[in-house]
């Protein structure tokens, strides 16, 4: 039976599960020469991972669900195993006997910190979401990242463009209310494949260089500034797509967030010290967290980016995607400790 609205509590996400190892190297070599290694760490990856434990971290307390497919090897126990420290369930978190646990080595040169990706897509591609049974899901809300690196769901579907639309489609039918996030790929893809889900989401959380592509506008001048007027008619553009509550565009210097009614919030960032940045791996995904923290418990936009930017600040006081993420107490700590950044003016 299907559970009521008022009966929904929680958070399940699904998408790409992927486990970062981390190398700190020297330099980025050339074809055929040497480079070398001084640390290795390991970290979440993908966006249903890092948004579950970052919200566990922040201390929330409804429910927190995995979906989603690894491999039956030890980096799929790993994930399955971390999941449960957590507190995060992991029923719908199938082990695919066949497959792989997708990983990305993440190479980081120790001076300039400039990082390199090598990914293994692994499981995730394979992953359907067929097995989800929506009418007996009690979650409020489901999350579903990232798109564009998801080999099965970003494959066309007859009626509904996509197959992840499709899925969004089937959970919004069901009463829960949906939330994507998309990968910053370069490439021409996102109208294809990204607007489709569009008509299937309730919460639309980008960044700027992911709302423009798919949106096909460039956010940003030449002098690579954020331009707000176009800020504001990307979100609009993103609405009358089909998003069906909120778009929240975020940057570096902020967040805007505009609702189907026509509300709109600006909200700047926290300006943090040079030497407190340690990696900026997995800052979007911890100010979606924070946002949707805020959609599921009701808060108002204003405090909901500003909780999404205290998370992001937290985030990056670490090199991987989870490993600074605080209290939610200590987190909005931070915007009493470090001075808003100033927004370019409209």
């Amino acid at each position: 039976m299907t559970a009521s609205v008022t009966d929904r509590n929680g958070i399940l996400a699904g998408g790409t599960w992927i486990v970062d190892r981390v190398k700190m190297i020297d330099v980025f070599p050339q074809p055929e020469t040497l480079s070398n290694i001084y640390e290795e760490s390991r970290g979440t990856g993908g966006s249903p991972y890092n948004v579950l434990i970052n919200l566990s971290k922040l201390g929330v307390d409804f429910p927190l669900e995995a979906a989603g497919l690894v491999g039956a090897d030890d980096l799929g126990k790993e994930i399955q195993q971390h999941c449960k420290e957590h507190g995060i369930k992991t029923r719908q978190l199938t082990i695919g006997k066949n497959s792989a646990t997708s990983y990305t080595d993440v190479m980081t040169e120790q001076e300039s910190g400039r990082r390199t990706f090598f990914h293994f897509r692994g499981a995730n591609d394979e992953w359907t979401g067929e097995d989800l049974d929506f009418e007996r899901i009690t979650t409020r809300i489901f999350h579903l990242g990232y798109l564009l690196l998801m080999g099965a769901l970003d494959q066309p579907d007859p009626e509904y463009q996509t197959q992840a639309a499709a899925l969004l489609a089937r959970a919004q039918s069901a009463g829960i209310k949906t939330s994507i996030d998309v990968v910053s790929e370069d490439s021409d893809r996102f109208p294809d494949i990204v607007t489709p889900a569009l008509a299937y989401t309730d919460y639309c959380i980008l960044n700027e260089y992911e709302a423009g592509q798919t949106t096909q506008l460039e956010l940003r001048d030449d002098k690579d500034h954020i331009v707000p007027t176009l800020v504001e008619r990307a979100a609009l553009l993103l609405l009358n797509a089909g998003v069906r509550e909120i778009v929240v565009i975020h940057f570096r210097e902020g967040a805007y967030a505009r609702t189907k009614k026509g509300v709109s919030y600006w909200k700047p960032s926290l300006r943090l010290p040079v030497d407190y940045v340690q990696g900026s791996a997995g800052a979007g995904d911890a100010f979606c967290a924070g946002i949707l923290l805020g959609l599921h418990e009701g808060w108002d936009l204003t405090r909901s980016l500003l909780v999404g930017h205290c998370a992001a600040a937290a985030s990056l006081s670490h090199p991987t995607c989870t490993g600074g993420m605080l209290s939610l107490d200590n987190c909005l700590g931070l915007a009493r400790k470090f001075p808003k950044r100033t927004l370019p003016k409209r």
